[in-house]
C-alpha cells in the first residue's frame, strides 16, 4: 500500500511543504474527491482515510488515500496527476 496525500499534488506547494512532482505534472488544489475519481478511472484498489492529517500540516485533516500499487510512488502520483488533469478538461 501507497500512502497519497493531496499535498503531493498541489501545484500551489513548495517541495518543503510536501509536493513530490515538478508543478508542471502537478495540480491546483487537488482534493480527496478528485484523487478518489482518478483511482477509479485507473482501475486501482484503494482505501480512503478522510480524518488523516498530513504530518507537515497535523492541524489540518487533509485526509489520505492509501493505494493498492506495484510501481513507485512517484509513478502513482503522476498518473494521478495526470488523470485528473485530463477529468478536468
Amino acid at each position: 500500500m501507497i500512502t497519497i496525500w493531496p499535498q503531493y499534488l498541489d501545484e500551489n506547494l513548495p517541495l518543503s511543504e510536501g509536493r513530490k512532482i515538478s508543478k508542471e505534472d502537478a495540480v491546483k488544489d487537488p482534493s480527496l474527491n478528485d484523487i478518489e475519481r482518478a483511482l477509479k478511472r485507473l482501475g486501482l484498489t484503494y482505501e480512503i482515510q478522510k480524518e488523516a492529517s498530513y504530518p507537515g500540516k497535523w492541524y489540518e485533516k487533509s485526509g489520505r488515500i492509501l493505494v493498492e500499487w506495484e510501481g513507485t510512488k512517484l509513478e502513482l502520483i503522476r498518473e494521478i496527476s495526470l488523470k485528473i488533469k485530463e477529468i478536468r478538461k
